[in-house]
């Protein structure tokens, strides 16, 4: 399609601008994702966003039906988003929703071939995560447990996010979403919902076993409300713990260690397993344990203490 307009893409990510045709496509790929794929709904915002950049894009292109969309519309609007300084991995997982879409509107019969198919992006270069040493991690829970002995709910409540976390390598989603009777005390496992609606089951160990319990006999019932239902975890007002109030506890508790990086709660999964690894657990486990759904996610955390021995190595032998 030859460009009847100057390239214009705007940055927000509502379809009121765009032709009625764009907006229905969008509006059917969104039902797609939530209703027949089951996405979670952070995956469903950061594809419909994506989508709508490349569809308000084509349309200052001058795109106005959806098979107007080619592979052209499709390259310059990548090139658009790295010449605007986005990151690598960024325009990386931009034009992997470019191609989800485009492969579902040709299933659909709304394009007749799929320029997605023909998309090549450069490889995105995947940074090794960061993590907390053993003992960081420690001093960490041991933060938060001088902090819970004032029997204060909210320091209870606080003791137990970071314990779970830790012990399980669940995501912070996946913590907040926990119900009361997705913990099975007696053999000290948690019923775990993962992406795609995917169940495990996690054991975790005495420390965190300790703070789930000093949690349900003293910290939830007096935040508990009407509102609280099932919830395993709560806000100060008796709701469900809300994600960013589980990300602010392990930032804020982190200030409290010395020489400790500044992680969120990904950071403590990708702690957790990298411990894991190091004290001798296998692959298959730690897959098993994160919830990944391919051995090659999980591999990345041998490259994670692989580089930590490098480092312990070159500075501490003396011809390193």
């Amino acid at each position: 399609m030859s460009p009847t307009a100057p390239a214009a893409p705007q940055s927000g990510v509502d379809a009121d601008a765009l032709p009625p045709e764009l907006a229905d496509a969008l509006a059917a790929f969104t039902v797609h994702l939530t209703a027949e794929l089951g996405r979670s709904p952070h995956t469903v915002r950061a594809y419909v966003g994506d989508v709508t950049r490349l569809l308000r894009h084509a349309h200052a292109e001058g795109a106005v039906h959806l098979a107007d969309l080619d592979l052209a519309d499709l390259r310059g609007w990548l090139a658009h988003e790295g010449a605007a300084g986005h990151a690598r991995a960024t325009v990386a997982r931009r034009a992997a929703a470019a191609r989800v879409f485009t492969a579902w509107a040709h299933r659909r019969g709304l394009l007749v071939v799929d320029p997605g198919d023909r998309l090549a992006t450069p490889a995105s270069r995947r940074s090794l995560p960061g993590v907390l040493k053993q003992g960081e991690a420690t001093a960490l829970l041991d933060v938060a447990t001088v902090a819970a002995d004032d029997g204060d709910p909210v320091h209870l409540r606080d003791l137990l996010v970071l314990e779970l976390l830790y012990a399980t390598g669940m995501r912070v989603g996946e913590l907040v979403g926990l119900d009361l009777h997705d913990v099975d005390d007696a053999r000290r496992t948690v019923r775990v919902l993962g992406k795609g609606a995917k169940e495990r089951v996690v054991p975790y160990g005495p420390p965190a076993q300790r703070a789930l319990e000093s949690w349900l006999a003293d910290g939830r019932p007096p935040l508990r409300t009407a509102e609280s239902g099932s919830a395993l975890l709560l806000g100060a007002r008796g709701r469900r713990l809300d994600p960013r109030t589980a990300r602010s506890v392990v930032h804020r508790m982190l200030r409290h260690v010395p020489g400790a990086p500044d992680l969120g709660p990904h950071g403590l999964r990708h702690s957790a397993a990298t411990h894991l690894l190091e004290g001798g657990a296998d692959l298959r486990t730690v897959q098993e344990i994160l919830g990944h759904a391919t051995l090659a996610t999980t591999q990345i955390y041998t490259h994670v203490s692989v580089e930590r021995l490098r480092a312990t190595y070159e500075q501490a032998h003396p011809r390193a």
